[in-house]
């Protein structure tokens, strides 16, 4: 079964909108396990906008699932993880002035860089994926970088959805066999959603993981939590 993990990263942004602590995002990820969530991801940027390093630290101490930490690699980013030593650390090149993450990394023109800090994460047990444009490329320098997986990066994939879906997944279905031929694991995500979800695992049966945040917590708006982390893992089985 494709795991799901839960990026409660507009969690934050709604407790952060008002102040104190409602809603409460170790709260929310202990209720998203308690739903059928197999991971809790967070990406927490320099600028603090969402998820704060000391809700990672929070989250540290009570995530009994897959604990994903994302983001850019900068020293600060670096000592986080390796204070928390979560199962996965998903490195995602976005610039510190984003709205969201908008590229993967161009794993041939970065390798020295990625290579180094793969290799810090990995002396300490944890596994390495690295988000990648769909780009077959791109998948052979994640290879060579010693990356354990990578997550492909499906903005275009649901950009394409509605208007042709069987070509907005064929570069998808052409890096995961690369990938899988190559040794890595694969996961997904960026603007995947219950409308657009069941197709991609449908054909891409052999992905590890989906991480989705923005459209879980906005369909939950109207259905609420456990239903839809239940109507996703219903999708992905």
């Amino acid at each position: 079964m494709i795991r799901l993990s839960v990026n409660i990263n507009k969690i934050a942004t709604l407790r952060n909108a008002r102040g104190g602590n409602t809603p409460d995002v170790v709260e929310a990820a202990k209720r998203l396990e308690s739903f059928g969530a197999q991971g809790i991801t967070v990406h927490p940027r320099p600028d603090e906008r969402h998820i704060r390093y000391a809700d990672v630290r929070d989250l540290t101490q009570v995530v009994t699932t897959e604990f994903n930490i994302e983001g850019n690699p900068n020293q600060k980013f670096i000592d986080l993880v390796l204070e928390a030593k979560p199962a996965q650390v998903t490195l995602v090149p976005d610039a510190e002035d984003v709205l969201t993450s908008n590229a993967g990394w161009d794993t041939l023109k970065h390798k020295d860089f990625l290579t180094e800090v793969i290799s810090k994460f990995k002396t300490h047990g944890i596994r390495t994926s690295i988000f990648v444009d769909p780009q077959v490329k791109m998948i052979q320098g994640a290879a060579e970088v010693g990356a354990d997986r990578i997550e492909l990066y499906t903005e275009s994939y649901a950009q394409g959805y509605s208007e042709d879906k069987i070509k907005a997944i064929q570069p998808y279905i052409i890096c995961a066999e690369e990938a899988r031929q190559l040794g890595l694991g694969i996961n997904a995500g960026h603007d995947l959603s219950l409308d657009n979800i069941e197709f991609f695992a449908q054909k891409i049966p052999f992905l590890d993981e989906v991480s989705i945040g923005h459209a879980l917590i906005s369909e939950a708006l109207y259905d609420g939590l456990e239903p839809v982390v239940k109507s996703y893992l219903k999708k992905l089985s």
